[in-house]
């Protein structure tokens, strides 16, 4: 497996990436509306550049035309390859913002695949990825990882491959008292612990950022298709595309 350059470091929070996002060109960052303001989103008419980092085997991570979703990205994880992942900007612990996109898989197994992962380092003896979607034949989940590396299924749904759904997420970071609040399909979902918001660990370890794609390496083939991400500062302007 090749690895094209890992994401480039950030050290300040969602103002700075808005920043950054600008002097980088990607798409929607840093414009306003009444609805709010984009922060980050990466750009298909741009490529693969616009987004922070790219984790795949060479020619395995592209812009392709969706009869649905016109162009979108496409992240194709081989079987036996560990992943095939892009990487969003880097946050700052105690930051509140919104995330938007749709997606639809295609996982030729029985196996799960981390298809979004809000992702810490060091990996080891933290929570890893505090919060994380995955897939697998059938099944859709929510879950969160404490700081004991303890993982907490927040919600699951059906699903079926080749199936587009939307996601959006309102995230604050915290290490014990970060807050996550989901939309699944354009619905608020309620949480495995009955409330519509969920308080726990959204932050770990000394630095965070987002993660979309296919994760986890299996015998089977596995594709995440997925709109372009938006983090924003409202439901509104992060869901307005997806």
């Amino acid at each position: 497996m090749s690895l094209l350059p890992r994401h480039r470091r950030t050290t300040t929070g969602l103002v700075a990436a808005t920043a950054l996002a600008l002097s980088c060109g990607w798409a929607g960052a840093g414009s306003s509306a009444a609805a709010g303001t984009v922060l980050w989103t990466p750009s298909t008419a741009k490529g693969p550049s616009s987004f922070t980092g790219v984790q795949c085997a060479a020619g395995n991570f592209g812009v392709v035309k969706d009869s649905v979703k016109g162009s979108v990205w496409r992240a194709f994880q081989a079987a036996g390859e560990e992943r095939c992942e892009t990487l969003g900007p880097d946050l700052k612990q105690g930051d509140t913002f919104y995330l938007g996109w749709s997606s639809k898989v295609d996982i030729k197994d029985t196996n799960s695949r981390y298809v979004f992962q809000l992702k810490c380092s060091p990996s080891t003896g933290t929570a890893n990825h505090p919060i994380e979607i995955d897939a697998t034949t059938g099944r859709i989940r929510l879950q969160e990882w404490d700081t004991d590396h303890v993982a907490h299924t927040l919600w699951t749904a059906p699903t079926a491959n080749n199936q587009w759904h939307s996601y959006a997420l309102k995230i604050r970071l915290g290490r014990t008292d970060g807050t996550i609040d989901f939309w699944f399909d354009g619905v608020k979902q309620t949480f495995t612990t009955g409330s519509g918001t969920f308080q726990g660990t959204t932050w770990d370890g000394d630095r965070n950022y987002l993660k979309w794609g296919s994760y986890h390496p299996s015998t089977g083939d596995a594709t995440n298709t997925f709109t372009s991400p938006v983090m924003a500062t409202t439901l509104e302007a992060a869901t307005a595309g997806s």
